[in-house]
């Protein structure tokens, strides 16, 4: 298994870590900077496995296969946890949640086609603004960063539903193979 491969395999592995330091008292005062120091690492690995996976070229199809999922196991599951700590509204976990089933959906149809759908600006904004969002809700400072916190709510919420549209928009053509 190469470097690129192994990150994707931490970062799965980071997970229940995660939601361990986020749902129980086990690190005491210091669960909620632990858990952001975990997301943290986790989400700079997503851009470091796909960094050197590139320019080393060790693309391989686990890779292109888990590293989605393993972004999105990790972003899912802690916007799970911040419903249960009330922090994020579930309605809006779940209009993210049901973008990232209509898109992998949308890939596997294409795939089936021979046609590979690379992510768009879009996607990759919304990836980062819904990370940004996390460590904010993570770290629970109040004040400004509660303002701050709500903006990228709604920023993500907001760019989730535009890179979904502009997806299914960009490859409609796949959606007339289907007929």
């Amino acid at each position: 298994m190469n470097t690129p491969n192994k990150l994707t395999v931490g970062r799965m592995i980071m997970v229940p870590f995660l939601v361990l330091f986020l749902l129980t008292g086990w690190g005491g005062e210091a669960n909620r900077y632990i858990s952001v120091a975990i997301f943290v690492i986790a989400s700079v690995t997503d851009w470091f496995d796909g960094y050197l996976a590139r320019k080393n070229h060790l693309v391989t199809n686990f890779g292109k296969f888990m590293d989605p999922l393993a972004d999105k196991l990790l972003v899912c599951s802690a916007m799970i946890c911040l419903i249960e700590l009330e922090r994020l509204p579930a309605w809006i976990v779940i209009v993210i949640i049901a973008r990232e089933f209509i898109i992998s959906g949308f890939r596997l149809i294409a795939a089936e086609n021979g046609i590979v759908i690379a992510a768009n600006y879009w996607g990759k904004f919304k990836t980062v603004s819904q990370m940004i969002m996390i460590i904010l809700l993570l770290l629970d400072l109040g004040g400004a960063f509660d303002i701050l916190g709500e903006i990228f709510i709604w920023l993500s919420l907001i760019l989730t539903v535009i890179s979904l549209i502009t997806y299914i928009w960009q490859n409609r053509s796949v959606l007339s193979m289907q007929e």
